[in-house]
């Protein structure tokens, strides 16, 4: 955390110059009858500087980069910052950055809400629909959790360890009589997605943490293990969280994230174009492009 530290005190300065900016501009306005107020708006946005974390989920990145894009496009100096699930988190409520759109709620990230929630703003959900769970090819014989037995060598593959599905699976390896003998194998998203596909090519059985949106459920043919036990918990929603003294220091960022809000077809098609080969800005760009009418939404009223 020294790193933001040391960011945090060149945000501050950031924000004293832009303070001191603007009082100058005030006093100018004052003997300028001529000045115009959208001129003044576009003024407070021009280059000033956002930073806003995630996880790097694929969700998360796709998000990201288009909600970034739509702030750069405005003005802002934004910078995009990918840290581990619990120091976003931390980062967001300490004040470090400005702001996630990655926060998924009540489940994945109950234990980091329960510790930081109450030093944060909580803007509400920006993709609603959510779902994490047990995954597995379709053409596995096997629907329930509870039905597992000695499939895939009796091992699930994991993502990052600390990420709220391999907290949840976690909690399944306890609470599954059955599961009694299997093993939890973390690595990362990217890693499990690899083993998902060379499974998948030879038709062999994998059992992966998964969450939806997703673009392996567009490309591959899969299905959620049932839970009867509910350790998953039911469909969740993806949230904006912002540090505390936003709104007042970039009421324009402030609203933008505010109004931030699409659906899972909007990130999916994101996601797969990252997936196809596009880098993540690149894609974030062109859904942009693509989708002026909902971009409008969220900055309706902004000059």
């Amino acid at each position: 955390m020294a790193k933001l530290g040391w960011k945090r005190l060149g945000i501050a300065a950031g924000l004293s110059l832009s303070l001191f900016a603007a009082g100058c501009g005030a006093a100018e306005e004052e003997t300028d009858t001529g000045s115009e107020e959208g001129t003044e708006e576009s003024a407070s946005i021009d280059g000033q500087e956002l930073e806003l974390t995630y996880v790097e989920w694929d969700t998360e990145i796709a998000s990201t980069n288009v909600i970034g894009k739509v702030l750069e496009d405005l003005g802002y100096d934004v910078e995009l910052t990918p840290l581990d699930n619990a120091v976003m988190w931390e980062a967001v409520a300490s004040g470090e950055v400005d702001g996630m759109v990655a926060a998924w709620m009540p489940g994945t990230h109950a234990a980091q809400y329960e510790e930081y929630g109450d030093q944060m703003v909580d803007l509400g959900p920006n993709l609603e629909g959510a779902k994490i769970g047990m995954v597995v090819p379709s053409y596995m014989d096997v629907d329930s959790i509870a039905d597992l037995t000695d499939e895939a060598d009796q091992t699930i593959t994991g993502i990052e360890p600390g990420a709220g599905v391999v907290a949840a699976t976690e909690r399944a390896l306890e609470e599954y009589e059955n599961l009694a003998d299997w093993e939890l194998k973390t690595s990362s998203s990217g890693a499990m997605a690899t083993a998902l596909g060379q499974a998948y090519e030879n038709e062999e059985e994998i059992v992966v943490t998964g969450w939806s949106p997703h673009w392996k459920f567009g490309k591959y043919d899969l299905k959620y293990l049932e839970d009867p036990k509910g350790t998953y918990g039911e469909a969740e929603v993806i949230k904006t969280m912002v540090r505390e003294g936003l709104e007042e220091d970039a009421p324009e960022a402030y609203q933008v994230l505010d109004n931030f809000y699409w659906e899972t077809a909007d990130m999916e098609e994101v996601m797969v174009a990252i997936q196809d080969g596009a880098d993540p800005a690149d894609a974030a760009a062109d859904w942009v492009e693509a989708n002026p009418d909902k971009v409008a939404e969220w900055t309706e009223g902004i000059k």
